[in-house]
């Protein structure tokens, strides 16, 4: 009887035991989402998020995230990561490899030091500015995208990643400017800044060097700032110098609204009637460009087949 008794109390505390862990590993109940952007028909219309994300800023950086999807004819909530997916469509990666709005993989060297127009429309314009190399024994350049300028409206703004002789990951490598200003964000994931109007929100998606940009009705672009490995040196033999581990950018944009005139190494390729020319079947499709997209600075708007027109579009607030 005595025995049976201890058997009752053992069976007790293991029910009462797993009630408790299935509490604690209880899902959180999704949120709900919603679009601002007046005059579109998904705007203050609100959708439960998905199970799989439940949440908006989840507290594990690296799980997915519930986003609204503003543009989808669906007006769907949807579940996505919050840093850049090198492998999906509006990617910038590597020595640079995109992956265009068409879905094809193809790679843009440009040169070392110098700027180039990924995006040129009539309400948004964003440069790159590449940093390289040239190792011994090669006919080119490798170079990496190491930072960015946009411009939109009246506005600009930069970010880019700071040199580093040696990576450290508990240090942050992100630089900001907003109209020509410094600006600063708190380290800290979920750390925002918003400009006075609106029209710029960045946001942290690590405790350091991830963010998202916003620039409402024209682009969301993921970036995170990554150094050359000692492995990617020595399998690519990129001759990588002792004091500096050529810190860069990658980078995965998605546009809203582009006109079918849009310019630019990425933009071209988002133009319904493009024929992208890199060869399919090819280890590493290289496509041209450099004289048609070479601009004098990372704020100018000079390549020969750019479209933007200063003040133009959605965000002249």
């Amino acid at each position: 009887m005595k025995g049976l008794s201890i058997q009752f109390v053992a069976i007790l505390l293991l029910v009462l035991t797993s009630m408790g862990a299935s509490k604690t590993t209880k899902k959180p109940k999704p949120q709900h989402v919603t679009c601002q952007n007046r005059g579109g028909k998904c705007f203050h219309k609100y959708v439960k998020c998905p199970d799989e994300c439940p949440r908006t800023h989840p507290k594990d950086p690296n799980a997915k995230a519930c986003f609204m999807d503003c543009y989808s004819p669906k007006c769907e909530a949807v579940c996505r990561r919050r840093k850049p997916n090198c492998n999906g469509n509006g990617a910038a990666c590597y020595d640079p490899r995109f992956i265009g709005g068409d879905g094809i993989v193809f790679y843009f060297h440009g040169r070392r030091n110098e700027h180039f127009t990924l995006i040129s429309d009539e309400d948004i314009q964003i440069n790159a500015r590449f940093i390289g190399l040239r190792p011994e024994g090669r006919s080119r350049d490798c170079t990496w995208i190491q930072a960015l300028g946009l411009m939109f409206g009246h506005h600009n703004f930069t970010l880019e990643a700071t040199k580093a002789e040696k990576w450290d990951n508990e240090v942050d490598h992100l630089k900001f400017t907003y109209d020509g200003r410094n600006l600063t964000l708190p380290q800290g994931h979920f750390s925002e800044w918003n400009s006075s109007t609106n029209n710029l929100t960045i946001e942290r998606t690590s405790d350091r060097n991830s963010v998202t940009v916003t620039v409402p009705g024209l682009v969301e672009l993921f970036a995170t700032v990554v150094p050359i490995t000692e492995k990617e040196n020595l399998v690519h033999n990129y001759q990588i110098p002792s004091d500096d581990c050529f810190a860069h950018l990658e980078v995965q944009f998605r546009f809203i609204g582009l006109s079918p005139k849009v310019e630019g190494i990425l933009g071209r390729t988002y133009r319904p009637e493009f024929e992208n020319p890199a060869k399919p079947g090819v280890e590493m499709p290289v496509v041209g460009g450099e004289d048609k997209y070479w601009t004098s600075s990372l704020l100018s708007t000079d390549c020969k087949l750019c479209v933007f027109t200063p003040g133009k579009g959605l965000s002249t607030r």
